[in-house]
C-alpha cells in the first residue's frame, strides 16, 4: 500500500525517504517539511498517514481523546534545552529561579521545548507555571499562534502578542523579562549586547542534568493514523523496524565521518563533541523503544498535567500500540 510519510530532513529518517530503507508491504510518498509547517497540519488536519509529531501536542490530544493518530516509540527529535533561557542584559534575572513571577515569552505555550523547560523550572526551582505571565507569538520574525486551543485555569495568563510584534523585540524593550526559545533569537546570534543567556555554560548544565535524570529530552515521535493500524495490525512493528534501521544507518554514517582521516563535516571540534557525548551518555545515546524511555515519557505526561495542558494524567502505555511496547533494541 502507498502511504504518505511526512517529517523534516533529520538524518535519522532520510533513509526511509530516499528508499535506502524499505518497509515490507509499504510504498512511501515522501513529504519533507519543517516542523513549524508540519505540526499544525498534523494536529489540525491529520493530512498524512505517517507523520512526525510534537510529543507535547500528542499527549495533549490523547488526554482529550481527539488524536487521530497512535504512535511508535521512534523518537526522531531530541534536544537538551538549557541553552534556550534568555534575559535582557541589565535585568535582575541571574538564575532560572529568578523567572518566578516574571513576564516570560515563549513562541507557543504548548510546544514541547517549552514543556521541558517549564518542567525544569518546576522540578529544580519549584516554580508553578501559573505564577508566570506568559506572552506567546513569533520569536524574531513572522507570525505565530498556538496550534491547539488551551484550556487554562482561571487567573492564569497566557497572552498572545500582536501580529507584527516579536518576543525578541519585547524582551529588548523591557516589555517582557525573560524568554524561552527553541533556537537562539536573531539578535543574540548577531551579537546584540542587550540579550544574554541565563545559563552561560549550558553544555555543562545539560551534562549534569543528564547525569541526574538520565533524560535526553524527547521532542518528536512518529505518529501513524489510527484507522491504518486498526486495518493493518502489523504496521506499527514494521514501521518501528524501518525507523530503527534508518536511525542506525545515520549513526553509523556519523561514526564513519568522525573516525575518518579527513573531516567531512564543517565542525571544527567534531572529535571533542563525539567523545564528550559517548563519555557522558554511552554509545547508545539516541535510544528508541518504549522500555528504554518509559521514565522520560512519564515525566512528559506529568509535566503536561502540571502545566495545565493535558485534561488528565496520561499513562505512557496509552501512547503506543501494545505491539511496539516490547523489547525494541535501544
Amino acid at each position: 500500500m502507498k502511504l504518505t510519510l511526512a517529517t523534516w530532513d533529520h538524518d535519522r529518517v532520510m533513509a526511509l525517504h530516499d528508499g535506502r530503507v524499505t518497509v515490507p508491504g509499504v510504498e512511501f510518498e515522501s513529504h519533507i517539511l519543517p516542523t513549524g509547517k508540519l505540526f499544525p497540519i498534523a494536529v489540525q488536519e491529520a493530512r498524512f498517514d505517517i507523520t512526525e509529531l510534537s510529543v507535547s501536542s500528542y499527549v495533549l490530544q490523547v488526554s482529550r481523546g481527539t488524536s487521530e493518530y497512535t504512535a511508535i516509540p521512534a523518537f526522531i527529535s531530541r534536544a537538551f534545552r538549557h541553552s534556550g533561557f534568555f534575559a535582557r542584559e541589565g535585568s535582575d534575572i541571574r538564575t532560572l529561579g529568578d523567572l518566578a513571577g516574571k513576564r516570560v515569552g515563549v513562541p507557543e505555550y504548548q510546544m514541547t521545548a517549552a514543556l521541558w523547560m517549564r518542567g525544569l523550572l518546576t522540578d529544580e526551582y519549584g516554580i508553578d507555571p501559573a505564577g508566570i505571565h506568559w506572552r506567546t507569538g513569533a520569536l524574531d520574525q513572522g507570525v505565530r499562534h498556538e496550534r491547539l486551543e488551551l484550556d487554562l485555569p482561571e487567573g492564569m495568563v497566557v497572552e498572545p502578542i500582536k501580529d507584527g510584534e516579536t518576543l525578541q523585540d519585547l524582551l529588548l524593550s523591557g516589555e517582557i523579562d525573560g524568554l524561552l526559545a527553541p533556537n537562539p533569537p536573531r539578535a543574540f546570534l548577531e551579537g546584540d549586547p542587550r540579550i544574554r543567556r541565563i545559563l552561560s555554560d549550558f553544555g555543562a548544565e545539560e551534562r549534569a542534568y543528564h547525569k541526574r535524570t538520565g533524560f535526553f529530552p524527547i521532542m518528536h515521535l512518529v505518529a501513524v493514523r489510527k484507522t491504518l493500524v486498526d486495518e493493518n495490525p502489523w504496521l506499527p512493528e514494521a514501521l518501528m523496524q524501518g525507523f530503527t534501521q534508518a536511525r542506525d544507518m545515520a549513526l553509523e554514517r556519523l561514526r564513519d565521518v568522525w573516525l575518518g582521516s579527513a573531516n567531512r563535516l564543517s565542525l571544527p571540534w567534531l572529535n571533542e563533541s563525539m567523545e564528550a557525548t559517548i563519555g557522558a551518555m554511552g554509545r547508545d545515546y539516541w535510544p528508541y523503544g518504549f522500555a528504554a524511555n518509559r521514565a522520560e515519557l512519564d515525566a512528559v505526561c506529568r509535566y503536561s498535567v502540571q502545566q495545565y495542558l493535558a485534561a488528565r494524567r496520561v499513562k505512557p502505555e496509552e501512547l503506543f500500540p501494545e505491539s511496539v511496547r516490547g523489547g525494541v533494541p535501544a
